[in-house]
């Protein structure tokens, strides 16, 4: 029998166990339990080993964090855009001084003998008409829709235009002085009136018929200044008129939009 069952008392048969005075065996010391207590406790110091080092390596990686300094003061915005900004515009007259005196020269002159860049055209000299009294010479102009028929004779550089002076027909400063270049061109401005019928057109298209116009009546006058006049584009008609209207489009070419349902 083990020694569990012989401390088990009897029971008898009026269910009152029975009483030995056999020896209680003696239980081993409460040292020898406690190394199987303490065996458990050793893995968990191991699992909260690492749990302790997560927040020093955290508080670890904090200063390098804070090494960054961010500069979290507002941009403050100017009273005026862009009056922070410098002014790099350079005008033509300080450019050229500042060029010219970087260079140590003088500014190149006229009177030096060179031609400015933009220099105008000079008059044809080569231009030979009879101005005598009964001389007409007429021609006819186009532009777009606008047709002149014009007629040249000696007199004082005078206009008339459908019974109208210059000025009065043309109040556009512009537009007189391209009517005045073929005359100037050839230098008879002043020794030449032009009488013109026109009809059709705008103002400008009227403008550029006369000026082509005159400029076809010089070359009756003067055969030889066909070649200057048209090398200066006097001669060269401007036909561009605007494209008519199609049917069932919106204007000449451009089509309604296209709709699917």
């Amino acid at each position: 029998m083990s020694a569990e069952e012989k401390n088990e008392p009897e029971e008898l048969e009026g269910g009152e166990p029975e009483t030995t005075d056999a020896p209680e065996p003696e239980q081993p010391a409460p040292e020898a339990e406690a190394p199987a207590e303490e065996a458990p406790a050793e893995p968990v110091a191991e699992a909260e080993a690492p749990a302790a080092e997560a927040p020093a390596a955290e508080q670890a990686d904090e200063p390098e964090d804070e090494l960054e300094e961010v500069d979290e003061t507002p941009r403050v915005k100017p009273e005026i855009p862009g009056a922070d900004l410098e002014v790099d515009i350079v005008r033509e007259e300080d450019y050229r001084e500042s060029r010219w005196s970087e260079e140590g020269d003088e500014e190149p002159s006229a009177e030096d003998g060179e031609e400015p860049d933009e220099a105008e055209p000079q008059p044809i000299a080569d231009a030979a008409i009879d101005l005598a009294a009964g001389a007409r010479y007429t021609a006819t102009g186009k532009r777009k829709t606008a047709v002149a028929r014009v007629i040249l004779k000696p007199g004082t550089g005078a206009y008339v235009i459908n019974g109208r002076t210059l000025e009065q027909h043309f109040p556009r400063f512009t537009l007189q002085r391209n009517i005045r270049q073929p005359l100037e061109q050839v230098g008879y401005e002043s020794r030449m009136d032009v009488i013109a019928t026109m009809h059709g057109g705008g103002v400008s298209a009227q403008a550029g018929a006369l000026r082509h116009g005159i400029s076809r009546a010089l070359i009756e006058a003067d055969p030889n200044l066909r070649s200057e006049l048209k090398r200066r584009g006097f001669l060269t008609r401007d036909a561009r008129v605007k494209e008519r209207k199609k049917a069932g489009l919106k204007k000449a070419r451009k089509r309604p939009q296209f709709s699917k349902r």
